[in-house]
């Protein structure tokens, strides 16, 4: 069940609007997927390499960074 649910994720990070932001969350709820907020983190993760999809929307419960090290710099950096 989990790769099938990939598109729909990514369908609803790219529904997220530039200057604003959604938790892992609420794109699972949007993607039909409520409770799954990891799930959306999966995807993400496997989102494949040149993806336009604007992953660096996505942030933890309470508008936390939930990644490390370079990709958290690069996601604040886009984000800004």
């Amino acid at each position: 069940m989990a790769k099938e649910s990939y598109e729909e994720i990514w369908a609803a990070v790219e529904a997220v609007p530039p200057g604003q932001v959604a938790t892992y969350g609420q794109v699972a709820e949007a993607a039909g997927l409520p409770g799954r907020a990891r799930l959306a983190g999966r995807a993400l993760r496997e989102l494949p390499e040149g993806s336009v999809v604007p992953w660096h929307r996505v942030v933890a419960a309470g508008g936390r960074l939930a990644l490390a090290g370079e990709a958290a710099a690069l996601q604040r950096l886009l984000l800004e």
